[in-house]
C-alpha cells in the first residue's frame, strides 16, 4: 500500500539520534555517503552494514519502518541489480551463460555491492534527515552550514526553506495519493489489470486531479505564510540556538575511526576471491 510508504516523515521521540544537534546530523549523514562509497570490499561492506544496524538500534526507529522506506526504491533496486548482472564482465567461465547473456562470479559481487549501496544510502539519508529531525530543525542546521554562502549573496534561508517543504510533502502527496485512487476504484476505475499501455492510461485519472491538489496546498501554504509576515531571512531570529554536546562530539569521533577503518581496509585486505572486488 502506498501508505506504508515512510519515506520523509518523522518520527518525535527521546533517543540518541533525536537529541543530537541537527547540524551534526546533516554532517554525519554526508559523512556516512562517504564511507559508503569508499566500501571495496567484503569486509568493509559488512563494517558499514553493522554501523548501520547500530544507527538504527539507537535511533529509536522500529525496524518495519526502515524497510518500509525502501518501497519507494525496489524498482531502482531491480533496474541496478539486473543492468550489474547483464553488463558486468568477467574472466574465465561464466555461472549462467544463455544466447548473448553471460553472468560471471564478478558480476554477482558488484550487483550485490550497488544494491547494498543504494539501500544504505536511503536508510542513512532517512535515520539523520528526515525520522529523527523535525522539519524546522533541519531547516536551521541547513541554513546555518550554508552560512558563509550568504556573504556571497545566495539566498541561504530560502534554499533551506525550500528543501526542507520538498522534503516534507512527500509523505503529503502520498497520502493524497492513496485518496485518490481509492476514490477512482470506488467509482468502478480497474488501476491494475492489462498491459503496460492500459495502466498507464488508468494513472492519468490519478496524475490530474493530484497535481491540481499539490498546486493547491503549494498556494495555500503560501498563503499563510504571507498571512504570518513571512518575508525571508532577513532580520529572522531563532527560537531555539544549538549547542554541541557530548554526544555528537562521540559520534563524529565514532564516524572518523569508522572511515579511517574503512580506509586501512580498503588498503591492506588481501584480494582473495570474494574480498577483492573492487567497485
Amino acid at each position: 500500500m502506498i501508505s506504508d510508504i515512510t519515506l520523509g516523515q518523522f518520527f518525535p521521540g527521546k533517543s540518541l539520534l533525536h537529541r543530537m544537534d541537527p547540524r551534526v546530523k546533516v554532517l554525519l549523514a554526508i559523512a556516512f555517503i562517504v564511507a559508503i562509497f569508499l566500501c571495496k570490499y567484503v569486509l568493509t561492506y559488512a563494517l558499514i552494514l553493522l554501523f548501520t544496524l547500530f544507527l538504527i538500534a539507537v535511533s529509536g526507529i522500529p525496524f518495519s519502518t526502515i524497510l518500509k522506506s525502501l518501497k519507494p526504491i525496489l524498482f531502482i533496486l531491480v533496474i541496478t541489480t539486473v543492468i550489474n548482472l547483464l553488463f558486468t564482465g568477467g574472466e574465465g567461465e561464466p555461472l549462467f551463460s544463455w544466447w548473448k547473456i553471460r553472468i560471471y562470479e564478478v558480476s554477482l559481487w558488484r550487483a550485490g555491492f550497488m544494491a547494498l549501496r543504494v539501500v544504505l544510502l536511503v536508510i542513512a539519508a532517512s535515520l539523520f534527515l528526515t525520522y529523527t529531525t523535525s522539519p524546522i530543525a533541519l531547516t536551521d542546521a541547513i541554513e546555518s552550514l550554508l552560512k558563509p554562502l550568504s556573504y556571497l549573496k545566495v539566498p541561504v534561508h530560502e534554499f533551506a526553506m525550500m528543501m526542507t517543504i520538498a522534503l516534507r510533502f512527500i509523505p503529503i502527496l502520498i497520502e493524497e495519493t492513496e485518496k485518490i485512487m481509492n476514490a477512482q476504484k470506488s467509482r468502478g476505475a480497474d488501476l491494475s489489470s492489462g498491459g503496460l499501455i492500459r495502466r498507464v492510461r488508468a494513472l492519468i485519472p490519478i496524475i490530474v486531479p493530484l497535481f491540481i491538489s499539490a498546486f493547491q496546498r503549494a498556494f495555500d501554504l503560501a498563503t499563510a505564510m504571507e498571512c504570518r509576515c513571512y518575508r525571508g531571512g532577513n532580520g529572522r531570529t531563532k527560537l531555539r540556538c544549538y549547542k554541541i554536546h557530548f554526544i555528537d562530539v562521540f559520534m563524529l569521533l565514532l564516524f572518523s575511526v569508522l572511515i579511517a577503518a574503512i580506509c586501512l581496509g580498503n588498503r591492506y585486505l588481501p584480494g582473495i576471491v570474494g574480498w577483492g572486488y573492487s567497485l
